[in-house]
């Protein structure tokens, strides 16, 4: 798959960190972003396109989730749902106040072994993809990388956004239209994206 989902495994292990960060133990939040870290940075690259934007959001979102560990309630929604909802929101909020720039490439990693070729080709339909993502407009570009990329149900993303389950799913239906729309003008296939959930 080309894209990967964000994992809230360890719900319980989480409170138990966030509780010891409401008493002040940075290791213990420490290991919170090193564990929420990489999926954070994901969804918000694929919300934003732009890799500093990404890291501001990220830092923004931890910034909050430290903020909200002495009010933290263990068995509710996780800490990678908090942070999803964190990161959408600030991601569409910012889209509001600047118009994303479409990228030509996905940024680098610094790898000395040489790229095989298919991974070449899926680095670059992968790019590809996200300038056509980046092109919708921010609510629909988070409504498909909500259910498409990041696993989330219908009811779930309508939660995260703030929708009835109804207006959510008017939503996604604008969303994939429009996103098959820029595709097919791409050359790209929708078989292509990753599976929604039920």
């Amino acid at each position: 798959m080309l894209m990967e989902r964000l994992d809230d495994s360890g719900h319980s292990s989480d409170d138990r960190l966030m509780a010891a960060s409401a008493s002040g133990a940075a290791d213990s939040f420490r290991l919170l972003v090193d564990r929420h870290s990489p999926s954070a940075w994901r969804l918000a690259w694929r919300l934003t396109g732009d890799a500093g934007e990404a890291e501001d959001l990220v830092q923004e979102g931890f910034a909050r989730l430290w903020r909200q560990a002495p009010r933290w309630q263990a068995g509710q929604s996780g800490v990678g749902a908090f942070l999803q909802r964190v990161i959408t929101n600030l991601a569409i909020d910012r889209s509001r106040r600047q118009r994303p720039q479409l990228m030509d490439e996905l940024p680098d990693r610094a790898d000395p072994a040489p790229l095989a070729d298919a991974l070449l080709a899926e680095a670059d339909l992968a790019s590809r993809i996200q300038a056509c993502l980046a092109s919708l407009p921010e609510r629909q570009r988070a409504a498909i990388v909500l259910t498409y990329w990041e696993g989330l149900t219908g009811p779930m993303a309508a939660e995260l956004l703030e929708l009835s389950p109804k207006a959510f799913e008017s939503l996604l239906i604008r969303a994939r239209t429009a996103l098959k729309s820029v595709l097919a003008a791409a050359g790209i296939s929708a078989s292509l994206l990753p599976e929604t959930s039920a």
